[in-house]
């Protein structure tokens, strides 16, 4: 598990593709401090398995459904990637909770400047959308976010200051491809609820002694 608060930005070293899956090697100081192979770090949002570590850096195998469903396999030799080590129990949660298991991608709709504020508008697919709620939590590459709007086919959030200069989102220009992680308790309650597209939630709430 992650909170969604990014340690460090590393950078891709290099990527060994094969058919369909490919080595990751990135570049860190942070991450790799107390690290261990088997360990987990989240990569662009992304939960990779250590396989190998060093001074400065680590590799992770990226598998076809982690190709199928995320942004990685745009990565390529010196792209900058955000990096956090999965949380224990000393950690405060500053974010929110990431598992690091992406439900899909997004493509940047629009940015714009807003004094200090970065806004970012990512359209996305409505099966990602659903979940998304006006001041909820939303992880955009790995990064916990808070929802400013949402519309029909797109939602955006606005970036303070802190967040656009220790992550990669302050670089992400219109038609980038980025990682989207919903925030899992949305879809724990629909699935206890055994909640359908066409079923009113509200309804359902109320039926379960919710409301």
């Amino acid at each position: 598990m992650f909170t969604g608060i990014i340690e460090e930005v590393g950078h891709v070293k290099a990527l060994h593709r094969g058919a369909k899956s490919f080595t990751l090697a990135v570049e860190a100081d942070v991450v790799v401090q107390d690290a261990q192979v088997g360990d987990s770090i989240a990569t662009n949002g992304v939960c990779l398995t250590v396989t190998s570590l060093s001074e400065h850096g680590f590799t992770a195998d990226v598998m076809p459904e982690t190709v199928e469903r995320t942004a990685l396999g745009q990565l390529k030799p010196g792209s900058p990637v955000n990096l956090e080590r999965a949380l224990s129990l000393q950690t405060r949660l500053g974010g929110h909770i990431v598992s690091g298991h992406i439900d899909g991608t997004g493509r940047i709709a629009s940015r714009r400047q807003d004094d200090t504020a970065l806004w970012l508008t990512v359209a996305c697919d409505s099966k990602l959308l659903r979940y998304i709620v006006e001041k909820g939590s939303v992880a955009l590459q790995g990064v916990s976010l808070t929802v400013a709007r949402v519309d029909e086919r797109s939602f955006s959030v606005s970036l303070i200051p802190h967040t656009q200069g220790a992550t990669t989102l302050h670089s992400v220009r219109v038609g980038d491809l980025v990682n989207i992680e919903n925030d899992i308790i949305s879809k724990y309650v629909e699935k206890l609820l055994g909640k359908t597209p066409d079923d009113n939630i509200m309804d359902k709430l109320r039926n379960n002694g919710f409301l």
